[in-house]
């Protein structure tokens, strides 16, 4: 069929003006509170590539195409912060093999349980720079053991600076502040430090390319009395309940430490309950929840109540589950205005659900789907191909 001269034109000025606003008229808009596309944030920089928290490990996962990078912040003996993901640093350095420091091995209370091993509130930086980082998971490559020294937060900031302007985006950088309260009980309180050192970097606005992140709440209530930087409240689990669905908690992982120290008895889950968003949005602007908060998984049960093996591999755990019906987690945020940010995306079949098949990018697409705003992967790589194959849906 052809077009009459002035249908022709209207068609064309309706196509440049489409066009003018970035769009096509396949676009449909993305379901994140803020209509852009969600965030894929390197977990501790490329932890499934190389060992947490270094240097090596955030340039991989910009690399790959981060949005964001991750430095889990605990504090050095002379009040440095530094990127690991614990206070005990045995598991993430090669601290247990240093005879140096074979004195140093002690046991410390965190989050009311008693941790042996050896601390970084024990050892100056000076010190820490001598260790070297290590690969927590066993069945991870193991062979970059023993080759990247432990950051400090100026060096992540620097580092996302200068890989920003060689791939020609803003890199983000998201802190977490670890363990507030056992910090603050060894006079080594987190958060004006923190706050000083983004400072220098003129990152102190609410659009400022840094997020800030706790599973206490005491400690996001002061940082927002002190700073416009957006804010997350993590909210833990324990475990599943393969029968429900549901999230189990046992300590430490039932509630936030400080209201366990001011005797609050609420769990994490009542966090995401609408009352419970509505606390957060008081003081927050986004919650990060667990993945099953979201999707919770279930396994399949025979008449005796044994769960089956699904995967015929002798075991029944999490990979014999399958993702069932997603709660209204995401949309009751997102209209109070906070913002979502899950955890964490890992791409081991032994850590995905059964119905993803083996197939990680399936576990993204999901989540795309239901309007998280962001979320953390251990392959930033494999997060940004589901996600270009989000944008494909929507036309994008």
């Amino acid at each position: 069929m052809s077009l009459s001269r002035p249908t022709l034109l209207a068609a064309l000025c309706g196509s440049l003006a489409l066009a003018a606003c970035g769009g096509s008229d396949n676009d449909r808009p993305f379901a994140t509170l803020d209509g852009k596309q969600p965030l894929v944030i390197g977990h501790r920089g490329a932890a499934g590539y190389l060992p947490d928290h270094t240097l090596e490990g955030y340039r991989k996962a910009i690399a790959m195409g981060a949005d964001f990078i991750e430095p889990d912040l605990v504090a050095t003996k002379d009040g440095e912060l530094i990127a690991r993901h614990e206070p005990n640093i045995t598991a993430t350095t090669d601290v247990s093999t240093r005879p140096e420091f074979a004195a140093r091995k002690t046991t410390r209370m965190v989050d009311g349980v008693a941790e042996t091993g050896w601390f970084a509130t024990d050892f100056t930086l000076a010190e820490i720079k001598t260790l070297r980082a290590i690969q927590p998971l066993s069945d991870r490559d193991q062979s970059f053991n023993g080759q990247y020294q432990i950051p400090t937060l100026r060096e992540v900031l620097d580092l996302a600076k200068a890989e920003g302007t060689k791939v020609g985006r803003t890199i983000g950088v998201y802190p977490e502040t670890k363990h507030p309260t056992y910090h603050e009980d060894n006079n080594l309180k987190l958060e004006d430090r923190l706050l000083a050192i983004l400072a220098e970097y003129g990152y102190t606005k609410k659009d400022s390319p840094v997020i800030l992140q706790s599973f206490e709440t005491a400690n996001l209530k002061y940082l927002r009395t002190r700073t416009n930087l957006r804010l997350i409240q993590l909210v833990d689990g324990d475990d599943y309940d393969f029968k429900t669905g549901a999230v189990t908690f046992a300590a430490p992982f039932d509630r936030p430490y400080d209201w366990t120290r001011a005797g609050r008895t609420e769990l994490f889950g009542s966090m995401v309950t609408p009352a419970g968003l509505a606390e957060i949005a008081k003081y927050a602007d986004g919650v990060g929840p667990w993945k099953p908060y979201i999707v919770p998984v279930k396994g399949s049960f025979d008449a005796s109540g044994k769960m089956q093996d699904v995967n015929g591999d002798g075991a029944v755990n999490y990979a014999d589950a399958s993702s069932s019906t997603p709660t209204t987690l995401v949309a009751d945020a997102h209209k109070l205005g906070l913002m979502v940010h899950t955890w964490t995306f890992r791409n081991e079949a032994k850590r995905l659900a059964a119905d993803y098949k083996g197939d990680p990018k399936a576990e993204y697409l999901q989540f795309f789907r239901l309007g998280v705003d962001g979320l953390f992967s251990d392959f930033s790589d494999t997060a940004v191909a589901a996600r270009q194959t989000y944008l494909k849906e929507l036309g994008r």
